[in-house]
Protein backbone atom coordinates (compact mmCIF):
# COMPACT_ATOMS: atom_id res chain seq x y z
CA UNK A 1 0.00 0.00 0.00
CA UNK A 2 0.74 3.35 -1.01
CA UNK A 3 3.33 5.05 2.04
CA UNK A 4 1.10 8.73 1.55
CA UNK A 5 -2.21 6.91 1.84
CA UNK A 6 -1.14 4.45 5.10
CA UNK A 7 -0.32 8.34 6.21
CA UNK A 8 -3.65 9.60 5.76
CA UNK A 9 -5.13 6.80 7.69
CA UNK A 10 -3.04 7.18 10.26
CA UNK A 11 -3.97 11.03 10.51
CA UNK A 12 -7.60 10.26 10.26
CA UNK A 13 -7.67 7.94 12.80
CA UNK A 14 -5.62 10.18 15.21
CA UNK A 15 -8.06 13.13 14.54
CA UNK A 16 -11.19 10.49 14.87
CA UNK A 17 -9.67 9.49 18.40
CA UNK A 18 -9.16 13.27 19.44
CA UNK A 19 -12.52 13.46 19.08
CA UNK A 20 -13.31 10.50 20.50
CA UNK A 21 -11.20 11.52 23.66
CA UNK A 22 -14.73 13.94 24.42
CA UNK A 23 -18.10 12.03 22.51
CA UNK A 24 -18.53 8.60 23.73
CA UNK A 25 -19.80 7.31 20.43
CA UNK A 26 -15.70 7.28 19.63
CA UNK A 27 -13.34 4.86 21.33
CA UNK A 28 -11.22 7.85 21.81
CA UNK A 29 -7.29 6.86 22.59
CA UNK A 30 -8.04 3.01 21.06
CA UNK A 31 -8.05 5.28 17.27
CA UNK A 32 -5.44 7.24 18.19
CA UNK A 33 -3.13 4.33 18.94
CA UNK A 34 -4.11 2.50 15.74
CA UNK A 35 -3.46 5.53 13.94
CA UNK A 36 -0.18 5.74 15.49
CA UNK A 37 0.58 1.73 15.12
CA UNK A 38 -0.51 1.74 11.11
CA UNK A 39 1.72 4.94 10.33
CA UNK A 40 4.84 3.20 12.46
CA UNK A 41 4.38 -0.13 10.76
CA UNK A 42 2.62 0.71 7.65
CA UNK A 43 5.52 3.48 6.88
CA UNK A 44 9.02 3.52 6.71
CA UNK A 45 8.89 5.60 9.83
CA UNK A 46 11.70 5.17 12.11
CA UNK A 47 10.02 6.26 14.74
CA UNK A 48 11.58 4.83 18.26
CA UNK A 49 9.84 1.76 20.33
CA UNK A 50 9.65 4.01 23.60
CA UNK A 51 6.56 6.48 21.59
CA UNK A 52 4.53 3.16 21.08
CA UNK A 53 5.23 1.37 24.49
CA UNK A 54 4.73 5.05 26.20
CA UNK A 55 1.59 5.38 24.45
CA UNK A 56 0.07 2.08 25.15
CA UNK A 57 0.75 2.67 28.61
CA UNK A 58 -0.50 6.09 28.61
CA UNK A 59 -3.85 4.94 26.84
CA UNK A 60 -4.29 2.03 29.73
CA UNK A 61 -4.01 4.52 32.40
CA UNK A 62 -6.28 6.82 30.64
CA UNK A 63 -8.46 3.98 30.43
CA UNK A 64 -8.47 3.17 34.17
CA UNK A 65 -8.58 7.18 35.42
CA UNK A 66 -11.49 7.93 33.07
CA UNK A 67 -13.48 5.76 35.89
CA UNK A 68 -11.72 6.14 38.46
CA UNK A 69 -11.16 10.14 38.47
CA UNK A 70 -15.10 10.67 38.14
CA UNK A 71 -15.38 8.16 41.07
CA UNK A 72 -13.24 10.31 42.97
CA UNK A 73 -13.93 13.66 42.03
CA UNK A 74 -17.92 12.72 42.83
CA UNK A 75 -17.46 11.25 45.90
CA UNK A 76 -14.72 14.36 46.95
CA UNK A 77 -18.07 16.55 46.28
CA UNK A 78 -20.06 14.42 48.66
CA UNK A 79 -21.75 12.15 45.85
CA UNK A 80 -22.84 8.62 46.50
CA UNK A 81 -23.67 5.49 44.27
CA UNK A 82 -26.64 6.58 43.28
CA UNK A 83 -25.47 9.59 41.76
CA UNK A 84 -22.75 7.11 39.73
CA UNK A 85 -25.22 4.91 38.80
CA UNK A 86 -27.44 7.75 37.60
CA UNK A 87 -24.09 9.27 35.53
CA UNK A 88 -24.34 6.08 33.85
CA UNK A 89 -27.73 5.70 33.00
CA UNK A 90 -28.04 9.52 31.87
CA UNK A 91 -24.97 9.46 29.77
CA UNK A 92 -26.50 6.40 27.93
CA UNK A 93 -29.87 8.56 27.37
CA UNK A 94 -27.92 11.45 26.52
CA UNK A 95 -26.16 10.02 23.63
CA UNK A 96 -29.53 9.10 22.44
CA UNK A 97 -31.51 12.79 22.93
CA UNK A 98 -31.25 15.04 19.57
CA UNK A 99 -29.00 17.74 21.50
CA UNK A 100 -25.82 19.19 20.78
CA UNK A 101 -23.68 17.14 23.53
CA UNK A 102 -26.64 15.26 25.10
CA UNK A 103 -24.24 12.49 26.65
CA UNK A 104 -23.09 15.49 28.70
CA UNK A 105 -26.51 16.61 29.22
CA UNK A 106 -27.61 13.59 30.01
CA UNK A 107 -24.44 12.45 32.32
CA UNK A 108 -25.17 15.80 34.49
CA UNK A 109 -28.85 15.68 35.08
CA UNK A 110 -28.37 11.67 35.99
CA UNK A 111 -26.26 12.63 38.60
CA UNK A 112 -28.13 15.40 40.03
CA UNK A 113 -31.13 12.74 39.64
CA UNK A 114 -29.53 10.15 41.44
CA UNK A 115 -28.97 12.20 44.10
CA UNK A 116 -32.18 13.57 44.52
CA UNK A 117 -33.29 10.04 44.60
CA UNK A 118 -31.12 9.20 47.15
CA UNK A 119 -31.62 12.24 49.51
CA UNK A 120 -34.39 14.30 48.00
CA UNK A 121 -34.23 16.72 50.25
CA UNK A 122 -30.80 17.76 49.89
CA UNK A 123 -30.40 19.51 46.76
CA UNK A 124 -27.11 21.47 47.36
CA UNK A 125 -25.90 17.87 48.43
CA UNK A 126 -27.03 16.70 44.79
CA UNK A 127 -25.50 20.20 43.38
CA UNK A 128 -22.14 19.52 44.62
CA UNK A 129 -21.99 16.22 43.90
CA UNK A 130 -22.73 17.05 39.65
CA UNK A 131 -20.00 19.81 40.20
CA UNK A 132 -17.91 17.07 40.76
CA UNK A 133 -18.63 14.97 38.33
CA UNK A 134 -18.46 17.65 35.95
CA UNK A 135 -14.61 18.20 37.71
CA UNK A 136 -14.03 14.77 37.36
CA UNK A 137 -15.15 15.03 33.50
CA UNK A 138 -12.45 17.61 32.84
CA UNK A 139 -9.94 16.13 34.27
CA UNK A 140 -10.14 12.65 32.47
CA UNK A 141 -11.43 14.21 29.45
CA UNK A 142 -8.44 16.59 29.77
CA UNK A 143 -5.97 13.60 30.54
CA UNK A 144 -6.86 11.73 27.29
CA UNK A 145 -7.09 15.00 25.05
CA UNK A 146 -3.51 15.50 25.85
CA UNK A 147 -2.20 12.37 25.07
CA UNK A 148 -4.29 12.00 21.80
CA UNK A 149 -2.53 15.33 20.99
CA UNK A 150 0.70 14.24 21.44
CA UNK A 151 0.45 10.80 19.65
CA UNK A 152 -0.91 13.13 16.75
CA UNK A 153 2.30 15.58 17.52
CA UNK A 154 4.56 12.67 17.39
CA UNK A 155 3.67 11.64 14.14
CA UNK A 156 3.36 14.57 12.63
CA UNK A 157 6.88 15.28 13.45
CA UNK A 158 7.89 12.13 12.30
CA UNK A 159 6.27 12.82 8.86
CA UNK A 160 8.00 16.69 8.78
CA UNK A 161 11.34 15.29 9.34
CA UNK A 162 10.91 12.34 7.06
CA UNK A 163 9.96 14.59 4.20
CA UNK A 164 13.30 16.93 5.04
Amino acid sequence: MDHTLISIISIILLVLGILGTFLPVLPGLVLSLGGLLIYKYGTDSDMSMIYIWAFVILTLASAVLNYVIPAKTNRKYGGTRWGSIGSIIGTIVGIFLPIPLGFLVGMFAGVFIGELLHDSKDMNKALRSTKGAFIGFIYGTGFSLVVGLAMLFVVVLDMTTNLI
